[in-house]
This record gives structure tokens, C-alpha cells and sequence, in this order.
């Protein structure tokens, strides 16, 4: 049986969970969280107390569920107010992180860096598509929807590689 994984170059891979992160903050870090089990990955990442605890690996799935259902309330601020882009760049840059560390404990450092420079852009592409979205008349909801599947499948996809 041929193996179904993809290889994907970590520094991509890293600031590829950052671009992911600036889409849904919390999905590359669900994705951790749900394939750290997973025998074919490994890093110190797996290590972390909160990815090490089920409650913690729970909690962040049901945070990315939350944004999920949050990201299409009219209250949700603009992904590019100061403090949703501070986040976005905070969880891109530990999402980089950590799938850097399969590189060595010291791994993280070029992670982190990677993942914070693409929460940045995936959070101004990300807006710039669902403003671009507007113009073609369709509901915004539409585009938030494609936004979370994308995101989803792709995080899935970059944490799962190898």
C-alpha cells in the first residue's frame, strides 16, 4: 500500500501554520492537537503540557470549534483590529513553532518566527478575499464557510505531512 502522506519542507510547513492561523487562529492548533498521536510525527511539540494532556488537546479543538461559530457573529471585530491580529500572529507564531520542532528541540526559534510573519499575511489575505468576496454580491457567510473548510483541509494537510 502506498503511502498516502505528502512531503512538505518545514520552514514552508511552519510558516504555512502561521498563514492558517491568520485565517482561523485556532485551527492549526486544533490540528496539533488532534494528530499528535499520529506515530508517523514527531517533535518536542508533542511534549508540551497542553498538547500532552487530553483536557488541553480538547480544549483546543473546542476553541477552534468556538472561532468556527464565532468568526460569522456581526459583533466579531475585523481580523485586522490590533488586538485579533495580535492574536493571529500569536498562535501562528506557536503553531510555527511547534511543527518546527521536528527539526530538534531548537527547531522553534526559525518556527516561530515563520509562523508569526504568516499569521500576519494570512491575516490581511484573508480579509482582502472576504472584502473581494463582498463585490461579487454573494453573502459573506458563503465566504466564510469556503474560508473555514480551506483552512481546515490545509492545516490538516501541513500538520500531516511529512
Amino acid at each position: 500500500m502506498a503511502d498516502s502522506s505528502t512531503t512538505i519542507p518545514l520552514p514552508f510547513r511552519a510558516g504555512m501554520l502561521g498563514v492558517l492561523s491568520g485565517a482561523r487562529s485556532m485551527t492549526p492548533l486544533a490540528m496539533l492537537a488532534l494528530y499528535r498521536d499520529r506515530s508517523s510525527l514527531d517533535g518536542a511539540w508533542k511534549d508540551w503540557p497542553v498538547l500532552r494532556s487530553p483536557a488541553g488537546r480538547l480544549a483546543l479543538v473546542l476553541a477552534a470549534a468556538g472561532e468556527l461559530v464565532a468568526d460569522k457573529l456581526p459583533a466579531t471585530p475585523a481580523r485586522t483590529k490590533p488586538g485579533p491580529l495580535l492574536g493571529r500572529i500569536g498562535t501562528g507564531a506557536i503553531a510555527g513553532a511547534a511543527i518546527a520542532t521536528i527539526a530538534g528541540r531548537d527547531g522553534w526559534k526559525g518556527g516561530v518566527l515563520l509562523g508569526a510573519i504568516g499569521g500576519a499575511v494570512g491575516s490581511y489575505a484573508g480579509m482582502w478575499l472576504r472584502t473581494g468576496g463582498a463585490a461579487t454580491g454573494l453573502p459573506d457567510a458563503v465566504f466564510a464557510l469556503v474560508e473555514d473548510a480551506a483552512t481546515i483541509a490545509c492545516a490538516a494537510a501541513v500538520v500531516a505531512a511529512d
